[in-house]
């Protein structure tokens, strides 16, 4: 049996993993969406199944982003329905459909997270948005994507600009260590990639005069006031903040 302070020992050197091997990817990331807030534009986020947990660390999160874009779709959230949102996943067309709702363009960026990468759903997303000039950060795993069955015509990594590698191992369990098949740790490395990324966006800002739009908790002295300068700047282009 692993003690808890071995446990917490290898996924603290999982994140580790995970940051010394993004190091430059990450600035690259950062310095990506510096340029949308420099154009006034969007950070669009998308995922599908429990990759919809990163889009949610994503949006209207305290600390986090307020020029976030989540792209969504029901059938894509497990909750609505665990065996059709893997279905629809993997439907070719889904994407193009969500995008012709509302796309990325040439001045926006597009972060898409797939632990697999391989389904059609994500791998068509980067796809679009790439034919209409957008920048794509795709934040998955290159060993999961060469171990899963491809389902579509390329990989979502193929498809990026940027990619954030969170090395997580196929099929995503990390425990027992020698025939993993429970604690997955995808949610917890990509929420920990794109806090990396919005610091550095930070550092980049300060450093270069840029003010980052950043949201505040609504449940301290003053959040809510910040806020409503937030959402009355982006309320009209970002529909979920309604």
């Amino acid at each position: 049996m692993v003690s808890t302070t071995e446990r917490c020992a290898d996924v603290a050197e999982r994140l580790a993993e995970a940051e010394r091997g993004n190091a430059e990817q990450i600035r690259k990331s950062a310095e990506l969406i510096l340029g949308v807030i420099r154009a006034d534009a969007l950070v669009f986020t998308a995922g599908a199944g429990h990759s919809l947990a990163a889009v949610a660390e994503t949006f209207y999160r305290a600390g986090g982003l307020a020029c976030v874009y989540p792209v969504y779709h029901p059938e894509l959230l497990p909750l609505h329905g665990a065996q059709h949102s893997t279905k629809t996943e993997r439907r070719s067309g889904l994407a193009e459909e969500v995008l012709a709702e509302r796309a990325p363009g040439p001045d926006d960026v597009l972060v898409v997270f797939s632990t697999s990468g391989v389904n059609p759903y994500p791998v068509e997303l980067a796809a679009g948005a790439r034919k209409r000039g957008a920048s794509v950060i795709a934040v998955s795993s290159a060993a999961s994507v060469a171990k899963a069955p491809k389902r579509a015509a390329t990989t979502l990594i193929e498809e990026a600009s940027i990619v954030l590698d969170s090395h997580v191992r196929p099929g995503d369990a990390s425990y027992p260590p020698d025939a993993p098949r429970t604690a997955p740790l995808s949610t917890v490395i990509n929420a920990f990639l794109w806090n990396l990324v919005l610091a550095e966006v930070v550092d980049l800002g300060a450093a270069q005069g840029v003010d980052i739009p950043l949201w505040r908790s609504s449940n301290v002295d003053g959040g809510d006031e910040a806020n409503a300068a937030l959402l009355a700047k982006y309320g009209a282009r970002v529909p979920a903040l309604r």
